[in-house]
């Protein structure tokens, strides 16, 4: 079970690599909506957060990648935003 959940857990992190490098590499994240980034930002923390009081270690490690990758991302975003604004 804890391999499942290890495995789950690596894909969908994962899946958040490709977008960052994507983002890094054209310095834009223009296509990634705030709402977006906020609504699923906040229900990885959820998710953080039960792992976290159930002390599942699948669900603790996955999550808490994810919600790094989110912030790494918003972080681009946000620095690409204001490079935006500046050269317009």
């Amino acid at each position: 079970m804890t391999i499942l959940g290890l495995v789950a857990g690596a894909l969908t992190t994962g899946c958040w690599l490709p977008q960052l490098l994507r983002s890094w590499r054209t310095r834009s994240a223009g296509d990634i909506s705030w709402t977006y980034l906020g609504v699923l930002g906040l229900g990885v923390t959820l998710w953080l957060s039960y792992g976290l009081l159930t002390d599942e270690m699948t669900i603790i490690l996955a999550n808490g990648a994810t919600v790094c990758a989110i912030i790494v991302l918003a972080d681009l975003k946000a620095s690409f935003d204001r490079e935006a604004r500046e050269t317009a």
